[in-house]
């Protein structure tokens, strides 16, 4: 075994071990931002009375766009923050599958990489496709 095909080898091992690992990091990490969201939401108002559930409604467009969603996480707003939580778990998988298509575009394994690639627009479009502009 030459060096190149060791090095290589060792490039791949990494990637797939990354890729293993990317969904329970990314569970871990939106739960505890969630956690935190929770907490911060209970410290705020946790004492105010009980809301009204006979009638839907919908939150406004701070927490339904990504922007919104990010300027609530900066401003330490508990519901930004849970919501950010919820974007972290949404985005795990899209970056399980962009991280493949990296590998097995290192792996220069074209049919995996077409099919991955697929896959990946289908999740962007789908996820991309049901937010509010």
């Amino acid at each position: 075994m030459d060096i190149k095909n060791k090095t290589n080898s060792l490039a791949d091992r990494d990637i797939e071990l990354l890729v293993a690992r990317l969904p329970r990091a990314g569970v871990i990490t939106a739960s505890c931002i969630v956690l935190i969201g929770g907490i911060v939401f209970l410290m705020r108002h946790g004492s105010a009375p009980m809301p009204s559930y006979h009638h839907f409604n919908g939150e406004n467009m701070d927490y339904t766009t990504f922007g919104g969603i990010i300027s609530n996480t900066w401003q330490l707003n508990p519901k930004g923050i849970i919501q950010f939580g919820v974007m972290v778990l949404i985005a795990t998988p899209v970056l399980r599958i962009a991280l493949s298509l990296f590998g097995f575009g290192l792996e220069k394994d074209w049919l995996y990489v077409a099919i991955t690639t697929i896959v990946l627009c289908v999740m962007l479009f789908s996820t991309i496709g049901g937010l509010k502009v």
